[in-house]
């Protein structure tokens, strides 16, 4: 919780980033800052899935100088700004009032608290239940240092202090290896200690962490900080493991088994689908639902190898509904009704961050797509 006065850009994009950190967006993506500077000052905050021309417009009305979105306004560079397309319009028009632009996709997409989770829970999976469907690999890091055994306490603890050692359920996660390091202070060094052109030998411990990417730079620097040693010999190097905190899709099972069309029908009300597009019914309970928010067709096969009874998300190709193949549902409910819930998300952690400040969600962010 932090003081809403004199709020700028980099408070927001502070708060946000620390519930899914940037390193988590896809390559694709366009997440972050698009439109500002980070030490503008926010006077209220409009929230929106997407950024278009009505949305800035809404948010000159409020008096909103920052626009959270969900979608990116730009996913590739822009050559000109003359106003031919809307993109060019809708940066234009923030940039001439002041509006700062930022977005949050695919990175809020690949946390486990993030849009997946809001959208499992919606169509009715029990949250103790939950758990990513595809996590992510080169998730985790680990650290190794050599340090003075009666300093490795010190150390060990400022880089846990800075986020390291976190695995799942567990932190302070390490390894200590005793052993002896030896070094020769040179003519210009300033050794802790040692005698300049003699050799030195130290009982050291071998500290091992694990580290998240986007936690890195704050470990390294806690590290050297606490560290004794002018040159602090370390290493750092990509795990194998995934991690299983941070992914694609959610999984999750019903309190209740529900035959397949009550199930559908459950999904479109929660979500508010004019309709739904989907295979073949299987004849069988929905037990178990695998979920993506947004474009999911690349995690059908993950859905089908975890059991999954229906697979919900959008924009599946026509050809794509084939590879069902008999052995899940396919649940199509359109992109826009698969997110619009992100909007209640993001409004609800700016205002846990920042509790006493204007935070407006937006009404000119209507589905783009219209149905008969």
């Amino acid at each position: 919780m932090q003081d809403a006065n004199n709020l700028t850009v980099r408070d927001v994009t502070t708060a946000l980033e620390s519930w899914a950190p940037p390193a988590l967006q896809e390559s694709y993506d366009n997440s972050g800052l698009l439109v500002g500077r980070m030490s503008d000052s926010v006077d209220s905050i409009l929230v929106s899935l997407d950024c278009t021309e009505e949305v800035v417009q809404e948010a000159i009305e409020l008096g909103a100088n920052m626009i959270v979105s969900h979608h990116p306004i730009v996913f590739k560079g822009l050559k000109r700004f003359n106003g031919s397309t809307y993109v060019e319009r809708t940066v234009m028009k923030a940039i001439a009032h002041g509006i700062a632009l930022y977005a949050i996709h695919t990175n809020l997409d690949n946390v486990s608290d993030g849009v997946n989770m809001k959208l499992a829970k919606l169509v009715g999976c029990k949250p103790d239940s939950l758990r990513i469907l595809r996590p992510k690999p080169d998730a985790l890091m680990q650290v190794v240092v050599y340090v003075p055994e009666e300093q490795a306490q010190k150390v060990s603890q400022a880089m846990f202090a800075a986020g390291a050692g976190e695995i799942g359920a567990y932190d302070e996660c390490g390894w200590t290896v005793p052993g002896k390091g030896t070094f020769r202070p040179l003519e210009g060094a300033n050794p802790h200690i040692g005698i300049i052109g003699e050799r030195e030998s130290v009982v050291e411990s071998k500290l091992e962490v694990v580290v998240e990417p986007w936690r890195l730079a704050a470990v390294i620097s806690a590290m050297q900080n606490a560290h004794p040693y002018e040159q602090v010999a370390h290493g750092v190097w990509t795990l194998q493991q995934v991690h299983d905190q941070v992914g694609s899709g959610m999984l999750g099972e019903l309190p209740q088994p529900m035959e397949e069309g009550a199930f559908l029908d459950t999904v479109k009300s929660a979500l508010g689908c004019a309709t739904i597009r989907h295979t073949n019914l299987l004849g069988r309970d929905v037990r178990k639902v695998a979920v993506c928010g947004g474009s999911g067709s690349f995690l059908l096969q993950d859905a089908i190898s975890a059991g999954a009874d229906v697979l919900v998300t959008s924009d599946f190709k026509y050809h794509e509904f084939f590879d069902a193949d008999k052995r899940i549902v396919i649940a199509d409910v359109g992109h826009y009704e698969s997110e619009w819930q992100t909007t209640d998300l993001i409004v609800n952690r700016i205002k846990k961050y920042f509790p006493n400040f204007a935070v407006h969600l937006a009404e000119a962010n209507p589905n783009p797509i219209h149905y008969r």
